[in-house]
């Protein structure tokens, strides 16, 4: 494994970002940053993301002060409004329904911070998703099968989610799942950190 200088630190309790993590073999702990997630009055999608990216690594640093942490937030937007995770079955056939034959875009903030200096590289990466007209028992299936309820948009693009879309377009299919794995080699290597 690639062992950084400093500890390495995923902000984040998401199983999906400490997968995709694992992917590039790195040494590196899990923090759960404790925030307050609720957008600021008037505040768009994209500033939402990059704000809360910042401020979960901050969150993880107080306890961790010569971590290099990482961090990441991400928001679903369908026709300008932003679609949480739907938590239960109902509002995820809703979001679904909503979705169908539209497009969708996911925001997903990146912050690799360096608790040492309070430095940080900071991005968004834009993703969309082109979704198929869908009928309402596709859509049952779907759920049922795969239970998308702690997923933003109702779906899991690296599973059977492929089935509703008509394409989807970006620069990284892993900031769809939740962390932009392109532009976090990059952030790392400005520190010296070598992938592979």
């Amino acid at each position: 494994m690639n062992a950084p200088q400093q500890p390495l630190i995923l902000g984040s309790s998401s199983p999906f970002r400490k997968q995709l993590l694992k992917n590039l073999n790195l040494q590196f702990t899990t923090c759960s940053p404790d925030i307050d997630e609720t957008p600021l009055d008037n505040e768009t999608p994209k500033d939402l993301v990059l704000r809360l990216a910042v401020e979960k690594a901050k969150a993880v640093a107080v306890q961790n002060p010569d971590a290099l942490i990482i961090s990441s937030d991400q928001v679903s937007v369908l026709d300008g409004n932003i679609n949480g995770k739907p938590g239960n079955r109902k509002n995820a056939i809703k979001q679904l329904t909503q979705s169908s034959g539209k497009v969708v875009t996911f925001f997903t903030s990146l912050c690799l911070y360096d608790a040492r200096n309070q430095d940080y590289q900071l991005d968004l990466v834009p993703f969309e998703v082109h979704f198929r007209s869908l009928d309402s028992q596709k859509i049952e299936r779907y759920v049922d099968f795969e239970q998308p309820f702690n997923c933003a948009g109702s779906f899991k693009s690296e599973g059977m989610g492929i089935c509703l879309f008509e394409k989807l377009a970006g620069d990284d299919p892993n900031s769809l799942i939740g962390l932009p794995l392109i532009r976090l080699v990059s952030f790392l290597e400005q520190k010296g950190i070598q992938i592979p």
